[in-house]
């Protein structure tokens, strides 16, 4: 059986490995091997929502992922939805100037979200936004309404690990810059605060 080493690989290229192993192969299986939970976690998500079967198996520190892509196995770029609304929030404040104030208005922002229609598809955090989705975030409350509304809620990884917030993520998931560009790049409107 086919093995791929990924390990020491930085994000997204695990996931950009998968696609291209998957769109390259026929019916079978092959086995990705990583050394961190994020890129075990952004594979085997991108990996299901190409059909394909996955079972992880860990051995020490590293994963291995078992992918079985069967004959029904199609490369997705997207399922059919409604309107894709996605946010896009790089900052934990909002505008520039003080940061009393930003703090404020995208804290007002946030909770503004759960009130209007249609609630965004996707809330995707990056640098210092991922502050909001973490423990300590003042706006975390919001954030977990929107995500029990329906909302993907996306956290940059790197970002994450950056900033040592990986281990205090309270709501959503650690994304990848593979799920991100994609998502940026699908959405019907885009909305940056």
């Amino acid at each position: 059986m086919k093995e791929i080493d990924c390990r020491g690989m930085a994000c997204p290229q695990p996931v950009l490995t998968t696609k291209k192993t998957l769109e390259e192969m026929g019916e079978g299986e092959f086995i990705l091997i990583v050394d961190n939970p994020s890129a075990r976690d952004n594979v085997q998500r991108f990996a299901q929502s190409q059909s394909a079967k996955v079972k992880v198996e860990q051995r020490g520190s590293d994963f291995y992922l078992h992918i079985q892509k069967g004959e029904t196995c199609e490369i997705v770029e997207s399922a059919p939805k409604p309107e894709k609304v996605v946010v896009y929030i790089n900052s934990n404040l909002m505008g520039i100037g003080d940061e009393a104030l930003g703090a404020i208005l995208m804290r007002s922002f946030l909770k503004t979200l759960l009130d209007l229609k249609p609630l965004p598809l996707k809330l995707i955090f990056i640098n210092t936004g991922v502050r909001l989705t973490t423990e300590g975030s003042e706006v975390i409350e919001s954030v977990k309404a929107l995500s029990d509304k329906g909302t993907e809620i996306l956290s940059c990884g790197t970002c994450l690990d950056f900033y040592g917030l990986k281990e205090k993520l309270k709501v959503g998931i650690i994304s990848n810059m593979f799920d991100i560009a994609q998502s940026l790049l699908e959405a019907d409107r885009l909305i940056k605060p």
